[in-house]
């Protein structure tokens, strides 16, 4: 017999740190619907429901892994709320609205050949037990003909927007020039509306046929001088874009230069007012410098992680978030801003961010620039390489953690290690304050590199030495 477990465990795909990621090549029809048995069997163990919420990212592989899942969902005697391509957020937020689960196909910001599924409760993302209880379910499954994806419904998009739309004033943006990078982004066909509606002028940049793999952690050299070049010949106040799928924001402020996604979200959290933060521990420091925040609690890479300390933050305190150096902001409580109510969405968002940097600017009558110049002046940087295996990258850094010598020489730094944090990676603390942070990639075989220090180019320098060194060792 033939059982989910089984396949998936064969599959090649694995689940990382945003769901279950792997080549397209892997996720075969039968792997799609094993997922899916998995997944409707972890769900029904602990709620109740009679459709499931489905939608997809741009990615030219992305329909024909829905039409497995469907196809799967529809066999089981379920009903499906196809909702086509939109932002991840907005679907896990319709979904979490109907108390419903969803599943959403989509690889974020990795290379086109590669593909992905994120999955939802009712409640909001699978914690670690449901992917546990996802990867070893042991009912059969067999290989079924595809069944043809149903008409898209466009109520996930409607409810979303207007969570954003009904906290401002129709004119609060009056004057303001935002310019939108749709590229291939899941919610580029809502964005722009979203800003007009909120009446800033807004010009769509670059839409491209093809998907392009935009990591908001590790902005690539081309992106970098498009944002300039767009600002200089633009005048913009903000440039707006997003990851793949819409889930982690790509800002930048009105000279062009892309904001570091802990910035955006720190600015975010404080313009909210919120009481407690939940932050992996590759953020910046800044969020504790500012003593803006009650309680800062520190966690491992990844949003099951920051979730995960939510309910415990939330005994203490009445409004509580977080979000992730990637930029990806989640609300983890209801809070109440201009006397209206805005329902939590605990999964990383990009939209929700993106419009409060720019109303964080406007309330203290100042640019977007001048906001982020006003914060604690710590600076962080961070970078990969790529196609480097995760068993290559797990045995350098235990040989490091033992003894971190090795690195520091071959950086060229004098400075000695005060901290050795290893609750995700290995994350170094110098003497002199500045920080080195390696961690092997949960969704591809990369090993990323965070750095931290007074001024930009010293946190640049330090990646670039860091990246370097261990390709020597």
């Amino acid at each position: 017999m033939t059982t989910c477990s089984s396949v998936i465990a064969n599959s090649g795909v694995k689940f990382g740190t945003s769901g279950a990621r792997g080549l397209v090549s892997d996720f075969t029809p039968l792997t799609c619907q094993a997922f899916t048995l998995a997944f409707l069997h972890a769900m029904q163990a602990n709620f109740e429901f009679k459709t499931v919420a489905v939608g997809i990212d741009n990615r030219p592989s992305s329909p024909e892994m829905a039409q497995s899942i469907i196809t799967t969902l529809e066999a089981m005697g379920f009903a499906v709320a196809y909702y086509g391509v939109l932002p991840t957020p907005a679907l896990a937020f319709s979904a979490m609205q109907q108390n419903i689960p969803c599943i959403m196909v989509t690889g974020s910001h990795i290379p086109f050949d590669r593909n992905g599924l994120k999955f939802y409760t009712p409640e909001g993302e699978i914690s670690k037990a449901d992917e546990k209880a996802i990867l070893s379910a042991p009912i059969p499954v067999k290989e079924l003909p595809l069944t043809p994806l149903p008409v898209v419904n466009s109520a996930a998009i409607e409810t979303y927007t207007q969570r954003i739309t009904e906290l401002f004033p129709a004119t609060i943006f009056a004057g303001k020039k935002i310019g939108i990078y749709e590229h291939s982004s899941a919610g580029r066909d809502i964005y722009a509306a979203i800003f007009t509606e909120l009446g800033a002028e807004v010009v769509a940049l670059e839409r491209s046929d093809e998907f392009v793999p935009i990591d908001t952690e590790a902005v690539s050299d081309a992106d970098q001088a498009k944002a300039l070049a767009w600002s200089e010949q633009y005048g913009f106040d903000m440039i707006f874009s997003t990851d793949g799928d819409g889930d982690r924001p790509l800002i930048s402020d009105e000279h062009g230069q892309w904001l570091r996604g802990d910035i955006v979200g720190l600015i975010s959290a404080q313009f909210l007012g919120l009481e407690a933060l939940a932050v992996p521990v590759s953020c910046n420091t800044a969020i504790e410098k500012t003593q803006r925040f009650a309680k800062v609690e520190r966690t491992r890479i990844g949003s099951p992680y920051v979730i995960a300390e939510f309910l415990d933050l939330a005994k203490d305190h009445n409004s509580v978030g977080g979000f992730e150096a990637n930029g990806g902001f989640l609300l983890g409580s209801s809070v109440q801003y201009n006397a209206k109510h805005i329902a939590a969405l605990p999964t990383r968002d990009a939209l929700l961010p993106g419009i409060l940097v720019l109303a964080a600017a406007l309330a203290e009558n100042a640019s977007i620039s001048q906001i982020v110049a006003a914060l604690p002046q710590r600076f962080t940087e961070s970078d990969r390489i790529k196609a480097f295996a995760t068993e290559q990258s797990q045995a350098i850094l235990a040989r490091l953690t033992n003894d971190s010598t090795e690195l520091l020489n071959a950086m060229s730094l004098r400075d000695e290690v005060v901290d050795t944090n290893t609750v995700d990676g290995l994350r170094l603390t110098l003497t002199n304050g500045d920080i080195v942070h390696l961690r092997p990639s949960g969704n591809a075989p990369e090993l990323r590199c965070y750095a931290e220090s007074n001024t930009s180019a010293q946190a640049k320098k330090l990646v670039v030495a860091a990246l370097e060194a261990i390709q020597t060792l």
